[in-house]
């Protein structure tokens, strides 16, 4: 056996190693625990089959349309400012390429991404309470003398939006940096000598060249955005019910298995929230073309 095919061969061994490990973990944290809920989903408590009968539990209770709304708004709002705000702050960071002032800004974008997302949360309580806020000042500026009235029911969204982009975006801007990274210098290059100006530039070459980086985005934080659940739950608690325990669909389906010890709605929940999500995954895939060479 020759030297490079030797070579080979041990690569390839090592790269389904990898594969095999990442398979593993997969089995045993997602698609175990997938196939768990979906069995209690469609089971009561002595394991007897009740067909749809759960999902229509859930669908029935009186907060489950209001928390499904909850969950919609704040996705439309958290989705808008991902792709819009961290496409623009990458194509910034691209043109300032190298200097001091782009690697610093690419560490501070990053820096609160290392933060889990209950402690994230903790610091914006503290953030949005005007009695201790360092932008204090700034929230009595906008009326909002006290916490409640900053956590008021109608401000949610926005606010479980600032606090998802703060901690989730900044890996994001990282990313589409590095994919700009990869944009050949010479069509750049052509685009100026033809008298393409920044805006053009990205719009016509940098921007389309992203798209799939950008749909990878969309569909991660689309899924993730269904989850909602941390920010929510830990706001309920440091408002005394102002926000309340019911907000999003995981908190509804957090209750029926930890308060009225119905598993099998609380499952049903989980499984309709993994529905929408594979759902949005398979059309933003098939009419982004997704999968299609370049």
């Amino acid at each position: 056996m020759s030297a490079p095919v030797a070579q080979r061969r041990r690569a390839g061994r090592a790269g389904y190693a990898f594969v095999a490990a990442y398979l593993a973990l997969l089995i045993a944290f997602g698609v175990v625990p997938t196939g768990y809920a979906i069995s209690f989903a469609f089971t009561d408590a002595g394991g007897g089959f009740t067909g749809f009968t759960n999902f229509l539990t859930a669908a029935r209770d009186f907060r489950f349309a209001a928390a499904a709304g909850h969950v919609a708004l704040y996705l439309v709002l958290w989705l808008a400012a991902l792709v819009v705000f961290v496409v623009a702050l990458a194509l910034l960071l691209h043109r300032l390429g190298t200097r001091a002032t782009g690697r610093t800004l690419r560490l501070l974008y990053y820096l609160p991404g290392a933060l889990a997302g209950a402690a994230s949360v903790l610091v914006w309580l503290f953030m949005l309470d005007p009695a201790v806020s360092p932008a204090g000042f700034l929230l009595r500026g906008l009326g909002f003398g006290t916490f409640g009235e900053v956590v008021a029911l109608d401000h949610l969204p926005v606010l479980f939006t600032l606090i998802a982009f703060w901690t989730g975006a900044g890996g994001w801007i990282v990313v589409l940096y590095g994919a700009l990274n990869t944009v050949s210098p010479d069509v750049l290059e052509a685009a100026r000598i033809d008298g393409a100006g920044a805006w053009k530039t990205a719009w016509h070459i940098q921007i389309p060249l992203l798209r799939k980086w950008i749909v990878y985005m969309v569909i991660l934080a689309f899924a993730g955005g269904t989850q909602l659940f941390v920010e929510p739950q830990l706001l309920a608690q440091a408002s005394v019910g102002v926000a309340g325990r019911d907000y999003s669909l995981n908190q509804l389906s957090y209750d029926f298995a930890f308060q009225y010890d119905d598993v099998g709605t609380a499952a049903a929940i989980s499984v309709e929230l993994l529905v929408v999500s594979v759902c949005a995954a398979a059309v933003f895939v098939t009419r982004s073309r997704f999968f299609d060479a370049d």
